[in-house]
């Protein structure tokens, strides 16, 4: 039963139910987790991560990208544009299926919890400062730096001398804790068109008691932002030679 498609959807499914449920731990009224901060989310999402990739590679996604960015990226690095479009379609629906996860899982916090904007926080990313130019290039440069990273943590240069199988993963889960830290505080980070827009088109469908708008208007820049990021780092890639 195992294949690439379906290890992409389970890893995304997994990614999203632990990453996107951290957040609802600390922002959803009541939880045990609320007010848990940045550090716990950050952090959350990169264990998120970890057990999303873990997920990936025992269902059959021996590549475990889990992100049409990173998919985008190494198609560029590449050249081979194959597995692109079954991917992306795995990812999205695997986000979809995390995200109304969620929902279930924290199903009496929502009526719980009056702020709506709050609710979206558990789904979708938003900016700190809502200026597209910006917010855009805080997108770019996180994904760049999670693509570019990732290519060297598997890089030849970094694996192929004495490099421990498996360690990989864990490297790549710091990679995006230390993106969550540093880089993570202007738009939340989404550096995976999945992430985001698998959660919003959750948000929009489900009957989440209270719920807002799910800002769509807002809603490009973390998908066209990481295409970017991703396939320029692709690019650099290819041209250094990893």
């Amino acid at each position: 039963m195992t294949s690439p498609f379906f290890g992409e959807f389970m890893g995304t499914a997994v990614l999203i139910l632990l990453g996107n449920g951290v957040v609802a731990n600390v922002l959803l009224k009541k939880s045990k987790g609320e007010g848990g901060g940045w550090m716990v989310i950050a952090s959350g999402w990169a264990f998120a991560v970890l057990m999303g990739v873990l997920t990936a590679v025992a269902c059959g996604s021996r590549e475990a990208h889990l992100n049409p960015a990173v998919t985008l990226g190494f198609a560029v690095a590449s050249g081979d544009y194959s597995r692109l479009l079954p991917f992306v379609s795995a990812q999205i629906m695997g986000a979809i299926t995390g995200a109304t996860l969620v929902w279930l899982h924290y199903l009496p916090h929502w009526k719980e919890t009056p702020d709506a904007s709050l609710k979206l926080a558990c789904y979708s990313t938003g900016p700190a400062i809502r200026n597209p130019p910006a917010n855009a290039i805080s997108e770019i440069i996180g994904t760049f730096v999670l693509v570019f990273v990732v290519g060297a943590i598997f890089s030849k240069a970094v694996s192929g001398t004495g490099f421990t199988p498996g360690l990989g993963m864990y490297l790549v889960a710091c990679l995006v804790w230390a993106i969550g830290l540093s880089l993570g505080g202007t738009t939340g980070y989404a550096i995976n068109p999945a992430r985001d827009l698998g959660p919003r088109i959750a948000h929009a469908i489900l009957p989440i008691a209270g719920k807002g708008p799910s800002d769509w208007a807002y809603a490009p820049i973390p998908i066209i932002g990481p295409l970017i990021g991703g396939a320029v780092a692709g690019l650099a890639i290819k041209l250094i030679g990893f």
